[in-house]
């Protein structure tokens, strides 16, 4: 972040309010706060001590000279600490926003200053500034109520999971290879039936180590079974609506719709077809200095799971929705030209399909010559 100094200048936003500034730490949280006339006031705290924060925000107060009910304008970079501490200040009826910290701007001297002190104040100045006008000064994010962030977990665990089981598999392999034992499959019936005809083979510490892995293994598939139950049981019970309709379309699964709703379309509202593409990262970022241009491809500034499941996605809706309006014009453009092209032409039907979707679960618009499934499929 730049150099001290930047929550001094005066701005012409409110002259009786308060604004603060978290640097939030595991350990510890660094606060800066002004009126935005006089110096910050710095503090330091245990993190997630509500109550000596309300103790900072009153002394605050009192050196700025202002009345216990003046107005207060918060913001912190989003993080570990997710969006309870949003919601807090919220319900105290502080004005708190969320900002994308890559969206923050920073000096680009080689050996610049960087503290934790030195951030919160940066950040403080740049809380004035949005305040006074500057509202493209960083990017704040759309905050999900309590209830739509936890419906994320449901997804995000089971991916997590899919990571472990994966790694459990290699690793029992990897062993496997040690005593040259080699397999293709692990876990389910087929390899049951192979140890049990090869665990001779193996030397003892190898053969324990394992059947050790092997427990965990079957137990990250139990887990992974059960969060998969409690998904059919919701989609039985007609209460996704959104993620049944996902599903109807050729090339989309039950999870595929799942993660799109829960991240993407299940929560957040779109004016356009730009806020879509821009929301997923999925558009272009060209760098043009005097005769100097270079297209930089996409600016990946959106919903990473949602994004690369796009791209997945748009591979799956080339095979199974060949006679789409969407294939026709990949074909066309792209189809033709190499595996390079094809890569790139695959993000931009991501795009495209992306939009389709929304227009679809929006509108009820199906996307041009896209085939729906049979009931019962």
């Amino acid at each position: 972040m730049n150099a001290p100094g930047a929550a001094r200048v005066k701005h012409t936003g409110e002259a009786s309010a308060l604004y603060m500034a978290f640097e939030l730490g595991e350990e510890n949280w660094k606060l800066a706060m002004s009126d935005g006339v006089r110096a910050a006031s710095h503090y330091a705290l245990r993190a997630g001590d509500t109550a000596v924060l309300l103790e900072c925000i009153d002394k605050a107060k009192a050196r700025c000279g202002l009345a216990a009910e003046a107005r207060l304008h918060s913001g912190y970079e989003a993080g570990r600490d997710g969006f309870w501490l949003h919601r807090w200040l919220i319900e105290r009826g502080i004005d708190n926003v969320v900002v994308d910290s890559a969206s923050i701007e920073v000096n680009r001297r080689a050996r610049r200053v960087k503290t934790d002190r030195l951030d919160a104040e940066k950040l403080l100045g740049m809380l004035i500034r949005y305040h006074a006008g500057e509202r493209r000064v960083w990017s704040v994010l759309r905050v999900p109520t309590a209830a739509q962030e936890d419906a994320r977990r449901v997804h995000r665990e089971l991916g997590r999971l899919g990571h472990e089981r994966t790694a459990h598999i290699n690793r029992i392999r990897a062993l496997l290879v040690l005593d040259n034992l080699r397999v293709k499959y692990v876990g389910g019936r087929l390899w049951q039936r192979w140890w049990n005809a090869h665990a001779g083979e193996l030397r003892p510490g190898v053969r324990a180590e394992i059947e050790r892995e092997s427990v965990r293994l079957s137990l990250v598939k139990a887990q992974m079974r059960t969060i998969e139950a409690e998904q059919r049981k919701a989609l039985e019970g007609e209460s996704e609506p959104q993620v049944t309709r996902l599903a109807q379309l050729r090339g989309i699964g039950m999870s595929s719709g799942w993660v799109l709703v829960k991240e993407l379309f299940g929560w957040r509202s779109f004016r356009n077809r730009r806020e879509v593409a821009g929301c997923l990262g999925l558009t272009p970022s060209p760098y043009a200095s005097g005769q100097s241009e270079t297209e930089q491809g996409i600016s990946k500034a959106g919903n990473r799971r949602v994004r690369t499941l796009m791209v997945e996605l748009a591979w799956s809706w080339l095979r199974y929705q060949p006679e789409s309006g969407l294939s026709q014009w990949f074909n066309r453009r792209f189809a033709g030209g190499g595996k390079r092209m094809r890569r790139i032409g695959i993000v931009a039907l991501a795009r495209r399909l992306a939009i389709a979707l929304w227009r679809y679960l929006e509108d009820g618009l199906i996307p041009e010559g896209a085939t729906l499934k049979p009931i019962g499929e």
